[in-house]
């Protein structure tokens, strides 16, 4: 009984019984909705959605230019349900093409929107994850960011889910039948295969599984399907936590020296910087691996090679 005891501790203790931790953030809220979902009604599903399947609080990194009143009252409704509302900038600028003073301002007015709710939390997250292309950009922003109490909201775990999204919306469009249960395991299948990998890498270059954050869009698809992904989560072993609680990770603390045009998030960074140069960008995020496998998986069809 003892030696029994003996094993079930040692097993304890070892990185094998560790739970994985994972935050849920959605980028470009409140985004456009004239598909599937009109924007209310996605908002509605995806709030029951996290509350049924007990996730208490995600990120929704906001846009202001979208703040009309159809969109403020969806934000209002993230907030009122205890979420995070957060800056994403005012219009989604690709920072690779404009200065650093207009991205700077462009920043400042998107916090001066959103702190309009209840929600807001600084937290910024780069539009495209593009911290600058060159020194004066990146160092800038790292400045701003400081200066105006903010928390650079890297992502740990990347993925095309907008181009899911956009094959998805474009099926309906066209009048084709899209079968609900082969998209919802399709778009569980992708994203815990770029979960999984990314995970991997973390573990490569760590030596451990860091707090994760999960970059996600709010899109039809992710109301229809984020109660199944965390259901595939928790299947797993992996644990949902707060974004708040994800960003006390050491790795919050990383800042590369690189000059990243292209950043493929936290992980990538690091395994870069480390000496990894392929397999930064999974395969999943690949438009044509995505559209290939979103036609024989969903749509059913067979295509040659």
């Amino acid at each position: 009984m003892k030696l029994y005891l003996l094993l079930i501790l040692q097993l304890c203790i070892s990185p094998l019984c560790e739970s994985k931790q994972i935050a849920i953030t959605f980028d470009d809220s409140p985004r456009k909705a004239e598909g599937y979902f009109s924007g209310p009604n996605r908002a509605e599903r995806l709030i029951k959605e996290l509350k049924s399947h007990e996730i208490e609080q995600v990120a929704f990194f906001s846009n202001s230019n979208k703040l009309n009143a159809e969109g403020i009252q969806r934000l209002q409704a993230y907030s009122r349900a205890g979420h995070i509302i957060a800056n994403h900038t005012h219009n989604h600028p690709d920072f690779n093409k404009m200065s650093l003073d207009d991205y700077v301002q462009n920043f400042l007015l998107a916090d001066s929107k959103l702190s309009q709710f209840k929600g807001f939390k600084k937290l910024f997250r780069f539009p495209f994850l593009r911290e600058g292309n060159d020194n004066k950009k990146r160092d800038g922003m790292r400045d701003a960011l400081k200066k105006h109490g903010y928390i650079n909201a890297y992502i740990t775990l990347n993925n095309y889910d907008w181009h899911i999204e956009t094959m998805f919306q474009a099926a309906i469009e066209k009048g084709v039948s899209v079968d609900l249960e082969r998209m919802r395991k399709f778009y569980v299948q992708v994203m815990m295969e770029s979960i999984e990998y990314y995970d991997e890498m973390a573990q490569a270059n760590l030596g451990r599984s860091p707090k994760h954050i999960l970059l996600l869009h709010e899109m039809d698809i992710s109301a229809l399907y984020v109660g199944d992904l965390v259901d595939e989560l928790r299947r797993k072993g992996w644990e949902i936590i707060s974004p708040g609680e994800a960003y006390t990770d050491e790795i919050a603390q990383y800042q590369s020296r690189r000059i990243f045009p292209y950043n493929p998030g936290r992980i990538g960074e690091i395994a870069r910087d480390r000496g990894q140069k392929k397999g930064l960008w999974h395969e999943t995020l690949d438009k044509k691996y995505l559209e290939k496998r979103f036609s024989e998986e969903v749509l059913n069809r067979n295509l040659e090679n």
